[in-house]
This record gives C-alpha cells, sequence and structure tokens, in this order.
C-alpha cells in the first residue's frame, strides 16, 4: 500500500515506455495515476487506452504536456486535441477495433502472443498483418499488449491487492491490469477485511502496487437528462 500515486509510481516511470489505461471516455480512469504521470514529466510514451479522454482531463493531460508519442486505441472519441495532434502529424496512432483492442489485452495478460480474428480483414487495419485461412475464411492475425506500466482504477480493493469494480466504470480494467509487467491499481476504498473471493473482479496476484484514490468530483463526459414529468 503506497501513500500517493506518485510514490507508487516513483521508480517505474521512464522515457520511452508503453503505458495501458483502463477507463472508457471519463468512467473508471485512473485519474490521480495520470496525473502522477503527468507531474513526473516523462516522455515518448506509447499509450493503450480505449481512448484519450476528453480535452484537459484523463489521458488528455498527458497529451496537453506533449508527452505522448504513439496512441493505440479504439477511436478519436470527443478529444480535439487527440484529433489535431494526429492530423498534424505530432503523435502515430495505431487504430484497433474496440473488440480487438479488448482480445489484445486479455492475450498479453494470459500469455498468448498472438491470436487470428476475423475483424478488419479487408481494411486498413489488416495491412501489412499475416493473414491465414481457417475453414474457408480469411483472418487477420492480431499480436497480443504487454504493457510495461498497467494503470487501473478500481472502487473497491482489499490490502492484497484484490480488485472490484463499480457499474460502467469496470470497462476495460480489468482486461489492462493482467497486462502490465508493473500493474499500478487505484481505489475508492481500501478495506482491511479481505474481499469475498466470489465478489473479486481482479485478483491480487495480478496488482503490483496499491493506492487510495483521492476524493474528487467525477466527471461526465456527455450528459443527457430529460424533463421532469409534472406530477
Amino acid at each position: 500500500m503506497h501513500s500517493s500515486a506518485a510514490e507508487a509510481l516513483s521508480d517505474v516511470l521512464r522515457d520511452g515506455i508503453t503505458i495501458a489505461v483502463g477507463g472508457f471516455g471519463l468512467s473508471g480512469n485512473p485519474h490521480d495515476l495520470i496525473e502522477a504521470v503527468r507531474d513526473a514529466g516523462v516522455r515518448e510514451l506509447t499509450v493503450v487506452s480505449n481512448n484519450m479522454g476528453v480535452d484537459g482531463k484523463g489521458l488528455g493531460l498527458l497529451l496537453e504536456n506533449r508527452q505522448v508519442r504513439k496512441v493505440v486505441a479504439s477511436y478519436v472519441g470527443e478529444n480535439k486535441l487527440f484529433a489535431q495532434q494526429y492530423l498534424d502529424g505530432e503523435i502515430e496512432v495505431e487504430f484497433a477495433p474496440q473488440g480487438t483492442l479488448a482480445e489484445r489485452l486479455r492475450a498479453g495478460g494470459a500469455g498468448i502472443p498472438a491470436f487470428y480474428t476475423r475483424t478488419g480483414v479487408g481494411t486498413p487495419v489488416a495491412e501489412g498483418k499475416p493473414h491465414a485461412d481457417f475453414d474457408g475464411v480469411t483472418y487477420v492475425q492480431e499480436r497480443g499488449i504487454v504493457a510495461d506500466v498497467a494503470l487501473v482504477h478500481a472502487h473497491t480493493a482489499d490490502r492484497a491487492g484484490n480488485l472490484v469494480y463499480r457499474f460502467a466504470a469496470r470497462n476495460f480494467n480489468p482486461l489492462v491490469a493482467t497486462c502490465g509487467r508493473v500493474t499500478v491499481a487505484e481505489a475508492e476504498f481500501v478495506t482491511d477485511t479481505p474481499l469475498d473471493p466470489d465478489r473479486v473482479v481482479t485478483p491480487g496476484v495480478f496488482v503490483n502496487r496499491l493506492v487510495r484514490a483521492r476524493d474528487r468530483v467525477k466527471d461526465i463526459e456527455k450528459l443527457t437528462v430529460r424533463s421532469r414529468a409534472e406530477v
């Protein structure tokens, strides 16, 4: 258990590493850990994440600070700076279909170096990658992802590093947690009582370091509401 995100990451961050980050939009982002990466000032990073947050929030902070060299993601999303840096040639972007990205993370965590999928065959996503036919159908080979550091956000953890997520904030976090050579988790609540094994989503064996997340307002990427019905 570490006292802060900065302390948890102090000896694992360096220029040029690959960092896998959980989250989807702004849901389930490890904000404390992302801010610690920003404050550390490391550069030339490869970031693997579903998307890069939004302008000024989440992974958008690393883009603002010009710390990212390459992004592996499934879409640009709502981040205008991400799109502009890509179009200006400031960063390299490797697009991966969302399900393929999820499986690449899972495969990396399971020790599977590569797998075949039909998704992307015949599109730019498959260009330059090995192809193979199985039962008369063409598949493209995708590589598993193993990150130098994985950053995840959980709702509850025990001191052994077992993690439980909350609702949509679960998203990519369990997959990211398995694929890091060093996995650092922040949790909103840390309990001294061991979690019920039947509730655990990410076993503590995957988590190398744990920190309690600071209390903060949870941003909503897009707020959609309807008028209250008249009584």
